[in-house]
């Protein structure tokens, strides 16, 4: 903080609430609290009234009955399945994915379904408070470039499948695809890459070797679906005798770069290994649920100190890209499978929506947290509602009682993305008119 004789100082914008949860320190809440920001990044976090005299803004927020958050992190999702939403409902994980979903990408997959898919996800996603989106799709190319466009910070996966798809023909073809998407994001602000393999039971060994070695060289996340299902875990049993995990510890991917997705069945000696190894976790909930896929450990992965994320998955799994649903879900689930009430508590359900999914992605050191010297990623709550009143603790009230509809401002790097519920620079009939457009196209075939 500047002294208070000094004249104040000038920044682009002061953003005032009745409460700011910074998220770090853990737990706390600060009442009558100011961000200041400039540049794109947090300069200071100070009481309201020292931040008016200390600062001039060219631009000031008055947010008198909110609370300001970190903005979300989704840490999995596919965007471009957005489009997919509600095409195949009420069925199993292999029968919704072979039988339905692959069939229909199949016929429709390219550069401009995925660009719609990712701009109607976007606006869903920030009218949530959502700011950034751990990416794991095809045509990652296209997607970096509409997140650019559309200036939504996100981590592109690098697809790494053993069969044939409209975005590569074959294994060599996804490596040099995979570098050439790299490098042409290489010193992006928003948007960075990590590898993508699918999953163990689409992916043989030596692409593995392959990934281990490239993302240690280029220094990204490798981000894979593991342990989703029970017959996923005994097919690989059957086939190597290993459970996929042990496979994976074998080729030295069980290490901190590692981004394990769903992860529903473990043993205490994987949850041990994965704390041990640095390992994140990512947990979601709603999709494992609708396509009862199982129930991850989340408190004992917590209590052992693996960090531990949420995501949404894709919205044909979910159906909805709603990250306060998805932390809710998540701690009531918890509490259930733990069978101990004060498991994964609302303090940490934020924490797991934000700093824990900026460290899984590898951006802990920019977001996921209200810290001065970090990038401007807020996101307001309006908690005057009816549904969110009486207040008695502003951490509860925003895991259990508020939703998404109550996110009314939200800024991506101090740019403000949302105003007043109003998306900001984005044609919201245009997306409408796609989506319709999309919608014929899928359901004619």
């Amino acid at each position: 903080m500047i002294p208070m004789n000094q004249p104040p100082v000038s920044i682009d914008l002061l953003i005032e609430a009745r409460w700011v949860v910074p998220v770090e320190p853990h737990g706390v809440v600060l009442e009558d609290h100011a961000v200041a920001v400039d540049g794109g990044r947090i300069v200071a976090v100070l009481p309201t009234a020292a931040a008016r005299v200390a600062y001039q803004p060219r631009e000031r927020v008055e947010l008198g009955e909110h609370a300001l958050i970190p903005g979300l992190v989704n840490s999995h999702t596919h965007n471009p399945m957005t489009l997919l939403r509600g095409l195949a409902d009420d069925l199993p994980l292999m029968v919704w994915l072979q039988q339905h979903i692959w069939p229909a990408e199949a016929k429709v997959i390219g550069p401009e379904f995925v660009r719609d898919g990712v701009e109607l996800a976007v606006a869903e996603m920030l009218r949530g408070g959502t700011t950034c989106a751990n990416e794991n799709y095809f045509f990652p190319d296209a997607i970096g470039a509409t997140y650019r466009k559309l200036g939504f910070r996100a981590v592109v996966g690098l697809p790494v499948i053993d069969f044939p798809t409209a975005w590569a023909k074959s294994q060599d073809e996804y490596f040099e695809r995979a570098g050439e998407v790299h490098d042409s994001f290489r010193n992006d602000t928003l948007v960075s890459t990590a590898f993508a393999p699918h999953a163990p039971y689409t992916v043989c060994d030596e692409s593995f070797e392959r990934i281990r070695v490239l993302a240690d060289q280029l220094d990204i996340p490798v981000h894979l679906h593991l342990h989703e299902t029970a017959h996923e875990v005994e097919e690989e049993k059957q086939k190597s005798g290993l459970r996929p995990f042990q496979r994976l510890q074998r080729l030295g991917l069980i290490n901190d770069r590692l981004i394990a997705v769903h992860m529903t069945q473990l043993s205490d000696g994987e949850i041990a290994a994965c704390a041990e190894a640095g390992v994140s976790v990512v947990h979601c909930p709603e999709s494992n649920l609708k396509l009862a896929s199982g129930f991850c450990p989340a408190e004992k992965l917590r209590r052992a100190g693996v960090n531990l994320a949420l995501g949404t998955d894709g919205c044909a799994s979910n159906n909805d890209l709603d990250m306060f649903g998805e932390l809710r879900t998540a701690a009531l689930l918890a509490k259930a499978v733990a069978e101990d009430a004060a498991a994964f508590d609302a303090a940490f359900a934020l924490r797991a929506a934000t700093l824990n999914g900026a460290k899984a992605i590898g951006l802990d050191a920019q977001i996921g947290s209200i810290e001065p010297g970090k990038q401007a990623d807020l996101a307001a709550v309006r908690l005057s509602d009816l549904e969110t009143q009486p207040l008695f603790h502003v951490a509860s009230q925003l895991a259990y009682a508020a939703s998404r509809h109550q996110v009314s401002d939200v800024w991506v790097a101090g740019r403000r993305k949302l105003r007043g519920r109003e998306l900001v620079d984005i044609d919201v009939e245009a997306i409408l008119a796609k989506a319709r457009g999309w919608r014929e196209r899928i359901a004619t075939h």
